[in-house]
Parts: C-alpha cells; structure tokens; sequence
C-alpha cells in the first residue's frame, strides 16, 4: 500500500502559529457523472453569498479578514493576491456569475463557500512525492492553473508542493495546472485552511459535511484528519 504524508513544515507554524487544516481525502471516485445533489448544493451556497453580501463587502467581513490579515503577516499583499475564498465570494457578490467545473470540484465549491474557508482539491495520483506546505527554495517550479509554460519562483513563498512541483501558490492564491482535479480523477486530497483561534470550528464542520457528502454522492472511501503545530503530519492511506 502507498501511503503519502501531508505535512506542515516547522517554519510555517513560527509565521502563522495557529495555522491549522482540516483534511480529507476520498478514494474510488468516480467524477464522470452529473449529480444533481451537488448541482443543488453549489446553487444553495451561491444564493447564501449573495444574500450574505448584499450590505457588506466582502473583505471586511471577518471570515475573510482572518486570511488577509493572515496574507499581511507573510508579506503578501492581499489586495493584489486574494485568497481563494474571497476571491470566490468577490465574484460571486459581484454578479459576475460562478462556473461550474466537474461534481467533485463543484461540490468542494459548495462547501468553501457555505463555510467560507478555503478548500483545495489534488489529484493524489499526479503527486510527485508527499504534500507539504513549505516555504518556497531554488529549484520550486510552478505551472499556472490552465497555462502551459512553466515559472520559477523565488525563495521565500509560502505555498503547497509536492517534491520540486508546486501545487498552489502564495499559500492559497492559485492553483497549479499539475494536480488539477478532472473528470478522470479518483485519488483526492481536500485540504481545508483555517485558524485553531478564530475558525477552528468552521474548518472542522466544513471538513465533515465534505466527508459525508463525498460519501453519500460518489460512495468513495472517505478519512478525515486535522493538522496544526502540535500535529503537524498525516498519513493518506
């Protein structure tokens, strides 16, 4: 049996110390498949969004502020590099419409706006080696979500990799064209963003509604875990 880590490295905790992530990871999905549930779904956490920021712009409200303010500290401007929840919810506030992608990726959608947190999607199988949220070293190299040139980046940026490959950049701006999820993807990991000091439990309930849907809509095998500094690693088994 091939077991991958996710692993939080050590520095990143002495940035943002309350870091933390609620984890899932889905095996035997079968993504070809228009489900309805999670058409409904997407469309529920749409309107929410529209209602919830009707009267409010959406980087003030304190969801989202926890992620800028977290941006601040790592030196990104947030500003110019939205985290993916708020760059997600600006959108949608904005009338500018929401696309949707294939069920799983949908359905991770649904749940990251619902809860507003971010939440990403990997295709396991394409992984070159454990994830591993790291600051970035010489060598690092990045391919943008639907672009086929390759960039090198500079150290010093925090991001997801796996191996020499980066998967997202500035922790979670963008996603890598390596890894995306497709309708052929079966192995996923789901990582889930947020603060053991101010969202803790929407991570933790976002992590759960993802596993319990994810099991009632495809019928994959489904683990849950939850990293942070004290438990900086977990198995993908």
């Amino acid at each position: 049996m091939i077991v991958l880590q996710f692993l939080v490295e050590g520095d990143v905790f002495i940035h943002l110390e309350d870091v933390c992530f609620g984890v899932v990871y889905a095996k035997g999905i079968n993504n070809r498949s228009n489900l309805s549930q999670v058409n409904q779904l997407l469309e529920q956490s749409i309107h929410q969004v529209e209602t919830n920021f009707a009267n409010q712009k959406v980087k003030e409200a304190p969801a989202i502020l926890s992620y800028r303010q977290a941006y601040t500290k790592l030196g990104i401007n947030p500003n110019k590099f939205m985290s993916s929840i708020e760059a997600m919810a600006a959108r949608i506030s904005k009338n500018k419409g929401f696309p949707q992608i294939n069920p799983v990726v949908d359905l991770g959608n649904a749940i990251s706006l619902k809860y507003l947190v971010p939440l990403g999607a990997h295709d396991v199988d394409s992984a070159a080696g454990d994830i591993v949220v790291r600051f970035s070293r010489e060598g690092d190299t990045f391919i943008p979500f639907g672009e086929e040139n390759e960039e090198t980046l500079e150290a010093g940026e925090l991001i997801y990799a796996a191996g020499d490959q980066v998967k997202t950049r500035r922790w979670i701006w963008r996603q890598s064209e390596t890894g995306k999820v497709t309708e052929e993807s079966c192995n996923i990991f789901f990582p889930i963003d947020g603060f053991t000091g101010q969202n803790k439990e929407q991570v933790i309930a976002a992590r759960d509604e993802l596993a319990a849907r994810l099991y009632e809509c495809f019928g994959c095998e489904v683990q849950v875990g939850f990293v942070d500094r004290f438990h900086p690693t977990y198995s993908l088994k």
